[in-house]
């Protein structure tokens, strides 16, 4: 951390690689801050907050609004969310 900021990512992203494309792709999400606002790790085992909760629901209604869309697995965290997601035209 440098003057109470994180340092800028790299970005992973293709250049080249169009991602409309079908595939399955690895999400990060991260919270505003890197706020622990999804929950809580206790006795190694992640407890939800509403706001976990919230997220996990809405991550697994994607299907609901966008078809093509299948969600695979995913975990929340405290401070941010990883997912896999399966496009398919």
């Amino acid at each position: 951390m440098i003057n109470g900021e994180f340092p800028q990512r790299k970005s992973t992203r293709l250049k080249e690689y169009d991602y409309s494309t079908a595939g399955a792709y690895f999400i990060t999400m991260c919270t505003k801050n890197r706020a622990a606002i999804f929950g809580e790790i206790i006795d190694g085992s992640m407890q939800l907050s509403k706001f976990g909760e919230v997220a996990a629901k809405l991550w697994e209604n994607i299907p609901t609004h966008f078809p093509m869309v299948k969600v695979d697995e995913y975990v929340v965290m405290p401070n941010h969310f990883h997912g896999i997601l399966i496009i398919s035209w």
